[in-house]
């Protein structure tokens, strides 16, 4: 089975709707929220599963917010609905990445294997959690979870062309 890449990645949800002109408070779920300032388009994934482009008009910043307004809306009632939905770009317009650098996306269902090349799993899920990125390994023959640390003592490579991660198995980590 050929290995899809992402083409599409997340920059927000839109939380709730800003004042009488159709603006929307949306949560940005990006690496660099600032990049709503350049973006010009994204779509809308709607509850009902419809996917809509939108242009954006401007976008500022407030609390944890970026209230951004529409092109195509004018109106408080025309936003509504959207409470929750998420927002989307093409992967041509996401942040470029430095060598050694990868989308968490392209990451995911990665075979992560030890030094001997012995397959301990699957890469399930990525926790950012400030420090250094967790991956989540699902376990091979198993549903149990074990939590690898992304830092260079323990993630030795990743090979993207060949879908795998080899990591060094620090002790304690696998009991």
């Amino acid at each position: 089975m050929e290995y899809m890449k992402t083409e599409r990645f997340q920059v927000g949800v839109i939380a709730s709707t800003h004042g009488l002109q159709g603006e929307v408070n949306v949560f940005p779920t990006t690496e660099d929220p600032a990049r709503f300032k350049k973006l010009k388009k994204v779509r809308l994934h709607t509850q009902r599963g419809e996917e809509i482009d939108l242009d954006i008009a401007s976008a500022r910043f407030f609390k944890k917010f970026v209230i951004v307004k529409f092109k195509q809306f004018d109106n408080i009632n025309d936003v509504e609905k959207f409470k929750g939905c998420e927002l989307t770009i093409d992967r041509k317009d996401a942040i470029k990445l430095a060598p050694g650098e990868y989308y968490c996306a392209d990451l995911i269902g990665m075979t992560i294997v030890d030094e001997e090349e012995k397959e301990l799993g699957t890469l399930t899920e990525i926790l950012q959690t400030g420090a250094n990125d967790v991956y989540e390994m699902t376990l091979k023959d198993s549903e149990e979870k074990v939590y690898i640390p992304a830092i260079k003592e323990c993630i030795k490579q990743i090979d993207v062309e060949n879908r795998r991660i080899i990591i060094h198995v620090m002790e304690g980590l696998l009991n």
